[in-house]
């Protein structure tokens, strides 16, 4: 999401970043304000790009539910390894702008297992990485356990073993993650995205609920007690991996998983269970849906209800004004901050196809 350069009474109360390297990094861009004026300044950022690029109504965008960690939220960090011809080994971050490297020792906003591990794992990625390597791009996460794992130095570095799966407890489940699939970055938020997926819709009737671009499971996981059945849909090898033992270690026999792409299978699956209610949630990557799968999911109308969790205001925009036009209802749009003191923002919209 990009910065904004109006309202600027939002930016004079000022306080004390925490970290050091907050301003050279490039990875956060609100700690030098309170977090009530950070929040303040990404609703009015969502409101425009969603009003002017959308057509959207501001009376539709609740307002943005906090993080319930304003710090130590991230339990995954890509740390870049770089070797210099006049400093030698650095490792640190670059800055997404000019790419410079800045080395770090802690970073304020992951967790504090991560943060604490960054000294060791300068140390022991230092040790490993071969003479002829420039750059190695590493991968450190942690779980609620504590434990901390990493990768990114040699093929197949980020896979994992299943007693070494990372995890996280939540809707009264154990969802398991590793280093080489994507995970939502706060773990601290999901129980009130879930809690609030799961209120939005009247579970009156069986349910077919759909999870797209499922990853490794966790919204199918998470309403799998409410939903007569669920299909899970993911194309990336080892998050479907993942999502088989996610499936298999919570029981779920109501469970299906496709591997392949949503765009190849969604047609199919509208034949399938015509008496239940169908709802969906989407999650795309951060530039949004594919054209052809935005032109399959904006034309099918064998959906009741449809969630889009969308971490980019733009591209989610461009999509809801696709879907706007083809017929579809914006029934609510609740943006959560999953990613306190950055300027990125996880938007959930609800969407229902007119009669």
């Amino acid at each position: 999401m990009k910065s904004i350069p109006a309202a600027p009474s939002l930016l004079e109360e000022k306080v004390e970043p925490p970290c050091v390297s907050f301003g050279a990094c490039g990875g956060c861009a609100y700690q030098d304000i309170p977090y009530e004026k950070e929040l303040e300044i990404k609703e009015l950022l969502l409101r425009q790009v969603l009003t002017e690029n959308a057509g959207v109504s501001g009376d539709l965008i609740r307002p943005i539910i906090p993080s319930p960690r304003e710090y130590g939220y991230r339990h995954r960090l890509d740390v870049t390894l770089k070797r210099s011809r006049k400093l030698g080994l650095i490792m640190g971050f670059q800055h997404p702008e000019h790419h410079q490297m800045v080395p770090v020792q802690a970073c304020s906003i992951a967790m504090p297992a991560v943060s604490d591990f960054l000294p060791e794992l300068r140390e022991q990625s230092m040790a490993k990485i071969p003479e002829d390597y420039r750059t190695a791009n590493l991968v450190v996460r942690t779980g609620d356990d504590g434990r901390v794992h990493w990768g990114g130095i040699g093929h197949g570095s980020l896979e994992m073993k299943e007693q070494d799966y990372l995890w996280t407890e939540v809707q009264g489940r154990r969802i398991f993650y590793s280093l080489e699939t994507f995970f939502q970055a706060n773990l601290s938020i999901l129980p009130l995205l879930l809690e609030k997926i799961r209120t939005l819709v009247a579970w009156d009737k069986p349910v077919t609920f759909f999870d797209l671009y499922a990853g490794v499971g966790l919204f199918g996981l998470c309403v799998a007690d409410l939903a007569e059945q669920v299909i899970f849909i993911e194309e990336h090898k080892a998050s479907v991996k993942l999502m088989r033992y996610n499936v298999a270690y919570n029981q779920l026999y109501n469970a299906s998983v496709l591997a392949g792409r949503v765009e190849d299978h969604l047609a199919d699956l509208m034949n399938l269970s015509e008496e239940h209610k169908r709802v969906a949630i989407i999650d795309p990557p951060r530039r949004g849906l594919s054209v052809a799968a935005a032109e399959k999911l904006s034309a099918q109308r064998g959906l009741d209800s449809l969630f889009y969790l969308s971490c980019m205001p733009e591209s989610l925009a461009r999509d809801l004004a696709l879907f706007k036009m083809r017929g579809w209802s914006i029934e609510g749009i609740f943006p959560f901050d999953f990613f306190p003191k950055t300027k990125h923002l996880e938007t959930l919209v609800l969407l229902q196809p007119q009669a």
